[in-house]
């Protein structure tokens, strides 16, 4: 049984470019799935095609239980949609925005209020309410824009990197409003290029590059798939280096990397706190003094940089994909 958000053999093609190349998804009902790329790499192709912007050559599309190329009028009644850039009138109020919203749907003018009162005390913009868009700081613009994506409470919502330019304040915000609608049974496809906020958002995430999905699994999956733990030591004379290599290597499960002119060593282990406390006394015991030692677990960003062999930087190709 798909679940809430299913694609197969998705490819799009822009004349000689395959933004698209053959994507699979399937996101079960009430879970995050964390589209995770760098700017180019078919991201905003994926979620054009899953909410009707966009055509595909060829594949399928199931959102909501609904077929997204035969029936994209039924799709868009049940989705939202918080794309890279607020889509706000900037002349009108963000209540009139949110109320516009509310009676293109179809909703009486007491609900559409009433539900465009609701929306601006949930995203602290009360205060607000009857300023013009235009006034609003990019944050407050992008916690309209998402609240417009809600005036019908959508069972899926799509985010195209909706945090895309904000502040760490803002940030934290919009990732608690996220929550609260997943732990509510909304069910969400989110792109991104902050592996920060795929790690702690998605309950699965899938890599793409190049239009294609070449990695996918729970965070802890992904950074398993990259060697598990490493001790790193730093020396405090370059002549130890030798001898807390030969140190290292007696508690590794694999080659230690040296780097010459920065003294530090790293290893990959397994053992965790119990082996770095081992390690230290090893240290200790031959008289190398250490100017810093630490047990590293692999990020999401050593994920992506093993997988695709490039790190997940902005490229502007992207704007036209």
């Amino acid at each position: 049984m798909p679940g809430a958000i299913y694609a197969e053999g998705l490819v799009k093609t822009f004349g000689d470019v395959r933004a698209l190349d053959g994507v699979d998804l399937d996101v079960p009902e009430g879970t995050v799935l964390g589209l995770l790329g760098p700017n180019g790499a078919g991201k905003t192709t994926t979620v054009r095609c899953l909410t009707t912007l966009l055509r595909p050559d060829s594949g399928k599309a199931v959102v909501a239980g609904i077929d997204v190329l035969r029936h994209p009028n039924e799709v868009r009644r049940s989705i939202g949609l918080s794309g890279q850039f607020a889509a706000v009138d900037e002349y009108l109020t963000g209540r009139e925005n949110l109320q516009m919203v509310g009676r293109l749907y179809q909703m009486r003018a007491r609900a559409a209020k009433a539900r465009a009162q609701e929306l601006l005390e949930q995203f602290n913009l009360a205060d607000a309410a009857d300023r013009p868009a235009k006034t609003y700081s990019g944050g407050m613009r992008r916690r309209l824009d998402l609240a417009a994506a809600l005036v019908v409470s959508p069972p899926v919502m799509f985010m195209d990197e909706p945090t895309t330019g904000l502040d760490p304040r803002n940030r934290q915000q919009l990732w608690e409003v996220i929550k609260q609608l997943v732990s509510g049974g909304t069910t969400l496809l989110l792109t991104t290029q902050y592996l920060e906020e795929a790690d702690h958002l998605a309950h699965e995430i899938a890599v793409v590059d190049h239009g294609r999905v070449i990695a996918r699994g729970t965070s802890d999956q992904l950074k398993a798939r990259t060697g598990g733990e490493r001790v790193e030591v730093v020396v405090h004379d370059r002549e130890d280096i030798a001898a807390a290599s030969e140190v290292l290597r007696g508690f590794g499960k694999g080659d230690t990397t040296v780097e010459q002119h920065t003294r530090r060593l790293t290893v990959p282990v397994t053992g965790g706190a119990k082996l770095l406390a081992e390690v230290i006394r090893e240290l200790d015991g031959r008289g190398i003094e250490i100017d810093d030692i630490g047990l590293r677990r692999p990020t999401l960003d050593d994920v992506f940089l093993s997988l695709t062999g490039h790190v997940a930087e902005e490229k502007p190709e992207e704007a036209a994909k």
